[in-house]
């Protein structure tokens, strides 16, 4: 099941970034449904002042739930790892933040997006920025390197969150933050939306529930967590990111009424232990 969720995943954002290739654009991975493809959970997460900053393929490549560029805290010469960067939106702005004695990674497991990030990345002249392939289940970088972990609507795209979690946890310095927007679920969702595997990639059927998030972080190892509501999405939202997916939206949107929101959630990785 996780592989064939993972090829699922690979398959919709590869051709998300072709279609940003093609003047298109992309809506939290799932295939678009309108041209503009603005659904309720994608649409206008950065302001003017941000998307002045980067070039526009870069804002159409975002298939994210939040910001978290502009909720965490990024100083001056800090390293930043985006977990599932896309084409590369948060990366190149938390570059900016920590600034050049800084330095941010973008960790994808699609070559086409990591094309188009990398191409974001020249044309926005951006030089502390490095772009690795790879799943965020298996983090390319050592222990203890990096001081900040952000992800956009990508964690719950994953059939092993345990162990990405773990995985931050390690790359982590002590005291590193931990800082990511998801799709988080309050209270029960019905069985039917979670057994489509294609919605696992419109940001839905993989979204734990808030309670379970805070649960498997705090396993993981880390401290102070904390889930923050940035949208909550209603029954006329779940019309938009169900439809065109076989499912009965009539019968499952009032189920699925406020149980679904989009979060920022933050913990800490524990400061090392003092040795005599």
């Amino acid at each position: 099941m996780s592989t064939d969720i993972k090829e699922v995943v690979k398959e919709k954002y590869g051709q998300a970034a072709l279609r940003v290739h093609s003047s298109g654009s992309s809506c939290c991975g799932a295939s678009a449904a309108t041209e503009s493809c603005c659904d309720p959970i994608t649409a206008n997460l950065y302001d003017h002042s941000q998307t002045s900053q980067i070039p526009e393929d870069a804002v159409k490549a975002s298939l994210g739930c939040g910001n978290p560029t502009a909720l965490a805290e990024l100083n001056p010469g800090e390293t930043v790892l985006d977990l599932g960067s896309g084409g590369g939106i948060d990366v190149l702005l938390s570059a900016r933040r920590v600034g050049p004695t800084g330095k941010a990674y973008g960790l994808d497991m699609t070559d086409e997006m990591l094309a188009l990030a990398r191409e974001n990345q020249r044309k926005a002249g951006v030089k502390n920025v490095e772009f690795l392939k790879g799943e965020i289940e298996n983090i390319p970088l050592p222990d203890d390197s990096v001081d900040v972990i952000i992800s956009n609507c990508v964690i719950n795209l994953s059939a092993d969150k345990d162990r990405v979690l773990r995985e931050a946890f390690r790359v982590l310095k002590a005291g590193g933050r931990f800082a990511v927007s998801d799709v988080v679920v309050h209270g029960d969702v019905p069985q039917q939306v979670r057994d489509s595997v294609l919605l696992w990639v419109g940001c839905i059927a993989g979204a734990l529930q808030d309670t379970e998030y805070i649960a498997k972080l705090e396993a993981a190892g880390f401290e102070a967590v904390e889930v923050e509501p940035t949208r909550i999405h209603r029954v006329e939202d779940a019309r938009v990111f169900l439809t065109g997916q076989g499912v009965d939206v009539d019968a499952i949107a009032p189920q699925v009424d406020g149980k679904f929101m989009s979060a920022f959630i933050r913990a800490r990785k524990p400061l090392a232990e003092s040795r005599d």
